[in-house]
């Protein structure tokens, strides 16, 4: 376990191996939770949706034909990855 530094500004840098660890990348977002004692609680914050809200997500990308198993595969690892 390490310590961090408060700037002047109020702000600290994660260290590369914490933000690894929390499987963030530059732009993503990370929740605090305040816990009592003093002590907080730092987690990757993972877009919530529906399930509606992933119909109609592939409407004008397929040119009108259906995908493929290989290919809807290859979108749905896409999404888990952040590629989209």
């Amino acid at each position: 376990m390490g310590t961090l530094t408060v700037t002047a500004k109020g702000q600290v840098t994660l260290r590369k191996d914490l933000l690894e660890h929390l499987g963030v990348h530059p732009g993503d977002k990370i929740s605090i939770e305040k816990l009592p004692g003093g002590r907080v609680e730092v987690k990757a914050a993972r877009p919530v949706g529906k399930i509606s809200d992933a119909f109609g997500f592939l409407r004008g990308k397929t040119n009108g034909r259906s995908l493929s198993i290989e290919e809807m595969n290859e979108v749905i690892a896409d999404g888990w990855t952040g590629k989209r």
